[in-house]
């Protein structure tokens, strides 16, 4: 398998006075993989480890979304997940890529859905894992255990709260190292990033912001993007409870439940979701589904 690190697959790009900063690795049909949102979040914490498995297959691109890693904020004039969906349109456009197959974790998953809401034709699959958006909660109390940890940490950000944040993503408590929350910490400590991130949450919960949106979820029946969602049982961020939802209303939908795995899919079952995503982003479309 190839070795690919942070340095050799860095690129940084100025693009409609925005800032972007994003890995690129492999060729072929362009994937492009969306992280989740957090203090201290990138693309590179969240997917490194999967990158050199997808771009075997695939051009893959992980850029940080606005507002987090090297990617600068911009104006947050609607709900985050709608200003970040036409940048990514805009960053598609500098790539010289007019459609991709997506994956999108959480946060990333909310971005991709409200891309293939208002530019169908730019998103040809995409892959969500414990995601927002398309999601309804329907059982778990609201805001979830993994909301409450992070709204804490914004608060007061001190080890002890990121500590208690991470511990809600994951289901076994094992995968927290202290180099993982080094990290974590380092990254969200940097200059400008506790409020870039207070910002971007904020602008979801924002009543002035939330008067002239559309929740996605109340057009997921429109939504005729070929979708795979997977979600981890034991999620303590987007509770599992939240995919039915969106498994009953999008028209082309498969759901993926992942035992003993909570918000990090990608990295508590890291084998099995590379396996599922890259047989789902490659199958055959049936001659029904084109004629």
């Amino acid at each position: 398998m190839t070795t690919l690190t942070y340095e050799s697959t860095r690129i940084t790009k100025d693009i409609d006075g925005l800032t972007f900063a994003y890995h690129e690795a492999g060729e072929g049909e362009p994937l492009i993989m969306l992280h989740g949102s957090g203090p201290g979040v990138s693309a590179w914490s969240n997917y490194r480890y999967n990158l050199p498995v997808f771009a075997e297959r695939f051009r893959t691109v992980m850029p940080d979304l606005p507002g987090f890693g090297g990617s600068s904020l911009p104006e947050l004039d609607e709900v985050y997940p709608v200003v970040a969906a036409r940048k990514i349109a805009g960053f598609m456009d500098s790539l010289g890529i007019g459609s991709a197959s997506f994956v999108g974790n959480s946060m990333g998953g909310a971005v991709v859905a409200e891309l293939a809401a208002l530019h169908p034709e730019r998103v040809r699959r995409m892959a969500l894992m414990g995601s927002g958006g398309l999601s309804v909660g329907l059982f778990a109390a609201e805001p979830s255990e993994g909301f409450v940890r992070l709204f804490e940490f914004l608060d007061d950000p001190t080890r002890e709260r990121m500590t208690a944040w991470v511990r809600t993503m994951v289901s076994d408590p094992r995968r927290i190292t202290d180099e993982l929350i080094d990290e974590r910490m380092n990254n969200a400590l940097e200059e400008g990033v506790i409020g870039r991130t207070r910002a971007i949450i904020g602008s979801m919960f924002d009543p002035a912001r939330r008067a002239t949106y559309t929740p996605l979820w109340t057009k997921a029946a429109t939504i005729a993007t070929p979708t795979l969602m997977l979600w981890g049982r034991d999620d303590r961020m987007l509770p599992y409870d939240q995919a039915h939802f969106a498994n009953r209303w999008l028209p082309e939908v498969e759901l993926h439940t992942f035992a003993r795995c909570g918000h990090w899919v990608q990295i508590e079952r890291k084998a099995e979701f590379e396996r599922i995503v890259i047989e789902f982003l490659t199958r055959e479309t049936p001659e029904s589904d084109t004629a």
